[in-house]
């Protein structure tokens, strides 16, 4: 499978709380920009939760991106789904089925964070076109 590496940076954060319990629960957008193999922008609609215990946390969200995936220009959805147990943190992102559009349609794939840079972090993300 191919795979697209590179970074992406956090261009804007707004959280708004849901709850009276000093934010324990927060809708948060993401505004965010890709550079490397996946170049382009994304917004992402997040809900998280947190817990009086420290580091433990969830969230669940939707990210647009629009960019070119290795000279493959288009749109697509992936769908987070992220948890921090004590700080033991596990992360999924995987593309929505057939939301590829344009040069991406038939995408397919899984985005991982691999490393947190300043100011950002670098991604691998693995796909198929088909």
């Amino acid at each position: 499978m191919p795979t697209a590496t590179g970074s992406f940076t956090v261009d804007s954060f707004d959280a708004t709380p849901l709850d009276g319990d000093g934010g324990l629960l927060a809708h948060i957008e993401i505004g965010k920009t890709f550079s490397g193999g996946l170049t382009g922008t994304s917004t992402v609609y997040m809900t998280s939760a947190r817990t009086a215990v420290d580091d433990s946390a969830g969230y669940v969200a939707i990210e647009r991106v629009v960019g070119v995936v290795d000279d493959l220009d288009g749109t697509f959805v992936l769908q987070h789904s992220g948890v921090s147990n004590r700080g033991v943190q596990s992360l999924t992102m995987m593309v929505v089925p057939d939301s590829g559009t344009g040069s991406l349609e038939g995408l397919a794939g899984e985005l991982a964070i691999v490393a947190d840079l300043p100011g950002g972090h670098e991604y691998a993300f693995t796909y198929t076109i088909g």
